[in-house]
């Protein structure tokens, strides 16, 4: 389990509705909900997360009801949440909608077609399906490895899941679950943003724990961008010094990058991707098209010397390389964040980023894990 502050944040939301949390070690943690309540879930906490809506599905299918005030997390575009109330709708739960969502209702089985295949809404429809009673089969849903990862950690609890890893699941729900240990997979992400570190210091790196399933997608952009990563095993190598140049399209057309849902390119490392074009020699068109504020923090890499055109708020042009500079920034997000790290530490002269809870949020230890990678790193302050 990353330790990270999104995670502990999550885990202070489940200790506030009585569960019991014990850290056995940095990366092992034991959860007991036998004592948890449905009582209103925090504000403050819930505030500062996204995840915080995935206590609607298991609050609502356990006790019938759950209040939700509404959830935090990356400030990235529009980010619906009707999804997650669509679907426990067609599970029977009735919403109300104020200064926070109520749900309530006895929750049965239904065939449900999600308007958009959104990762934490296939995740709350999922949780509550498995305690519904009867079949539920959800249709269009996320199929990213984290919600594979649940899946598999439902069915070791007692749930019956079939089709994990599609983007349809059928369950039987209503099975009794219990208690079960689970270790998590790998976190795709950040395995593409250390190859991103990689490319732009032109530095070498060994990952160790990957899945290659995983990661196809990624390893087809960054070779798009001349970075070559070699799989061994389950050991990712990216070598020292690629050739960072942008393969064109035939015809010698400026190549497109773009993201969309799982297996296509995680939207979670176009703002790496973009750190890494802007050290790479040609042109790049990105085209985000899941959330309309991503690329406003390419602004920063501007001023640090990139050279970067922002057509609208889904596209911009990237011609490399280009030289960067320290400058004082700040993060705006989690991945945005990341991405500006890595910025810094391939720049000329020193950098300050500021408001570094963001990328904490989603990397554990990150400036002791890159100190000891030889970077150099000053944390200021606590």
């Amino acid at each position: 389990v990353p330790r990270i502050r999104d995670v502990e944040t999550l885990l202070q939301l489940l200790q506030h509705v009585g569960a019991t949390v014990e850290w056995h070690g940095p990366n092992t943690v034991e959860v007991d909900t036998r004592a948890t309540e449905p009582r209103p879930l925090d504000p403050a906490l819930c505030k500062e997360i996204r995840a915080s809506i995935l206590l609607a599905g298991p609050m609502l299918a356990r006790f019938g009801r759950v209040t939700l005030p509404p959830p935090g997390g990356d400030v990235i575009g529009r980010r619906r949440v009707d999804t997650h109330f669509l679907a426990l709708e067609r599970l029977g739960a009735s919403v109300s909608v104020g200064d926070a969502y109520k749900l309530e209702g006895k929750l049965r089985g239904a065939d449900i077609f999600l308007d958009e295949p959104s990762v934490t809404g296939t995740e709350n429809a999922l949780m509550a399906a498995v305690r519904a009673q009867g079949t539920t089969v959800l249709r269009n849903v996320a199929s990213e490895p984290h919600v594979q990862d649940l899946a598999r950690f439902l069915v070791a609890m007692g749930a019956s899941i079939d089709g994990i890893g599609t983007n349809t699941m059928t369950i039987d729900g209503g099975q009794p679950l219990r208690a079960a240990a689970h270790a998590l997979g790998p976190d795709h992400i950040e395995i593409g943003s250390f190859i991103g570190l990689a490319a732009v210091t032109g530095g070498a790196i060994t990952i160790d724990g990957v899945r290659a399933d995983d990661l196809r997608s990624t390893l087809l952009a960054f070779e798009r961008l001349g970075v070559r990563p070699r799989l061994d095993g389950t050991k990712l190598i990216v070598d020292a010094d690629q050739e960072r140049r942008i393969r064109p399209d035939l015809g010698g057309h400026v190549p497109k990058l773009e993201d969309g849902p799982w297996p296509a390119f995680p939207a979670d490392l176009m703002s790496i991707a973009i750190v890494v074009a802007t050290q790479c020699e040609g042109l790049l068109l990105i085209f985000e098209k899941l959330f309309e504020s991503r690329l406003f923090f390419v602004d920063k890499l501007i001023g640090m010397g990139a050279r970067i055109v922002l057509c609208d708020p889904h596209r911009a042009v990237i011609a490399g390389p280009s030289p960067l500079r320290g400058q004082v920034v700040e993060s705006p997000d989690i991945r945005a964040g990341m991405a500006m790290l890595l910025a810094a530490l391939a720049a000329q002269g020193d950098s300050v980023i500021q408001n570094i809870g963001q990328i904490e949020r989603g990397y554990e230890r990150i400036d002791t894990r890159l100190t000891a990678l030889g970077a150099q790193i000053e944390r200021q302050g606590s």
